[in-house]
C-alpha cells in the first residue's frame, strides 16, 4: 500500500507538470514523414488526408525480476499502421506487437516460453486545437533573427488531441491470462514547439478500461533537430501504474530522414526499477505513401493576397540555378535565416514606400 501511495503522488506531481507544460508544433500535413518513431509517444498531430504510413520495428530485451528470481530474453517486433481519414485533424491507426520471450526460472532451473502479441490495437486520434492554425498569429519577426529562436512562452500553448480505440486479446494469450477478449482505451496527445529546434510531447493515457486491471500511464518526451535536420535526437520518460504491472523507464535515441518519405531510428532504454529490472534495444524504420492533394479554394472565397500576390514577369522560365530540391527536411521550422531577415526587411520598406505614394 506504502509504494502504491508514493507511486500515486509520484503520478499527481508529473500531472502537474504535465498541465504546467503543455505542447504544440508543425501543422498537419508536412512535404517529409513525420513519424512517432523512435519513441512511444504519439504525436497530437495526423499524417494528412489521404497519407499511408508504416513505422516498423525490432528489438531485444533483458528482462531480471528480483523478487521472483526470474531471467528473460525477449525478442519483439512492432509495427504502427497509419492512415489520414476524411480529412485533416483525423487519423485511424492500427498499433502492435508481437512478441517472443524465454524465461528461465533460477531457483528451479526451469524454462518456459510466452509468445504472442503483448499489443494489438486500433483506435481514431482527432485534432481538436492547433496554435498554428493561424498563420497571421505565427509570422516571423523581420527585426530579430534571436527573437525567431529563444524561447518565448507563448510555444507552451499546447496542440491538443484525443484518442479512443480499443484493444483485443485473441485466443489465449498468455501475456493477458482471463482478460477480455475487448477492452477500451482513452488519451490526450499534446504537442508544443518550444523553440524552433526543440518539440515537447505528452501522452496521458487510461488503458484497459473494462478489464479487471486497468492501467493508468504518462508518457514525457523531449526531441531536438540538429542543425542538419535530418538527424534528430529524443530523450523519453514513461510511467505505468496497475494492480498488474507498475513500472518506470527511460529511453532515448536518434532518427535519420534517408529520403522526404523514408526515416531510419535506432532506440535504447532501461527501467528505473528492479522488479523487474529492464533494459532493451531497438532500430527500425517508417515509410509514407503519399496521396494527399490540397484543397482547392474557389477565387471568391479566397482573402487578398492569398494566391501569393503578382505574378513575376520571370515566373514561367526555368531557374537553372535552383538544382538541390531542399535538405528533404522542409517541415522543421527553424525560421528565416538572417540573410533572409534581410530580404524581408527591404522587400517590407518597398512596399510601405510604394503604398505611401499619392497617385494623381
Amino acid at each position: 500500500m506504502n509504494s502504491l501511495f508514493v507511486y500515486s503522488k509520484l503520478y499527481q506531481y508529473v500531472l502537474s507538470i504535465l498541465l504546467l507544460l503543455p505542447l504544440a508544433v508543425i501543422s498537419q500535413y508536412t512535404d517529409v514523414i513525420n513519424s512517432n518513431r523512435p519513441g512511444l509517444s504519439v504525436s497530437a498531430y495526423a499524417v494528412g488526408k489521404n497519407v499511408v504510413q508504416a513505422e516498423l520495428g525490432v528489438f531485444y530485451e533483458q528482462r531480471d525480476h528480483t523478487l521472483l528470481n526470474t531471467q528473460s530474453d525477449i525478442w519483439a517486433s512492432d509495427i504502427s499502421l497509419r492512415y489520414g481519414l476524411l480529412f485533416e485533424r483525423l487519423e485511424i491507426n492500427f498499433e502492435g506487437t508481437f512478441q517472443d520471450q524465454d524465461i528461465t526460472y533460477t531457483n528451479f532451473n526451469l524454462l518456459a516460453k510466452r509468445r504472442d502479441f503483448s499489443r494489438n490495437r486500433l483506435g481514431l486520434k482527432y485534432l481538436i486545437y492547433d496554435p498554428f492554425k493561424n498563420p497571421e498569429a505565427n509570422k516571423p519577426n523581420l527585426y530579430s533573427w534571436r527573437a525567431n529562436n529563444k524561447f518565448q512562452f507563448k510555444n507552451l500553448i499546447p496542440a491538443v488531441s484525443l484518442y479512443g480505440g480499443a484493444n483485443f486479446v485473441l485466443g489465449d494469450n498468455p501475456f493477458y491470462v482471463g482478460e477480455p477478449t475487448l477492452s477500451y482505451r482513452g488519451m490526450i496527445a499534446t504537442q508544443s514547439r518550444i523553440t524552433p529546434r526543440f518539440v515537447l510531447i505528452t501522452n496521458t493515457a487510461y488503458d484497459r478500461i473494462s478489464s479487471d486491471d486497468p492501467e493508468l500511464s504518462y508518457l514525457i518526451s523531449l526531441s531536438h533537430a540538429f542543425r542538419n535536420p535530418k538527424w534528430s535526437v529524443f530523450v523519453e520518460h514513461q510511467g505505468i501504474q496497475s494492480d498488474r504491472y507498475a513500472d518506470l523507464l527511460i529511453r532515448g535515441g536518434i532518427a535519420h530522414l534517408l529520403k522526404e518519405n523514408l526515416q531510419l531510428d535506432f532506440n535504447m532504454g532501461a527501467s528505473l526499477k528492479n522488479t523487474p529490472s529492464r533494459i532493451f534495444i531497438g532500430l527500425g524504420g517508417s515509410y509514407r505513401m503519399d496521396f494527399h492533394q490540397d484543397s482547392l479554394i474557389a477565387i471568391e472565397d479566397q482573402e487578398a493576397d492569398q494566391n501569393g500576390g503578382a505574378i513575376n514577369k520571370d515566373a514561367m522560365k526555368k531557374d537553372k540555378k535552383k538544382k538541390n530540391k531542399g535538405n528533404g527536411a522542409e517541415d522543421i521550422d527553424l525560421g528565416p535565416s538572417k540573410k533572409q531577415l534581410k530580404k524581408l526587411k527591404k522587400a517590407e520598406k518597398k512596399k510601405k514606400r510604394e503604398s505611401s505614394e499619392i497617385d494623381f
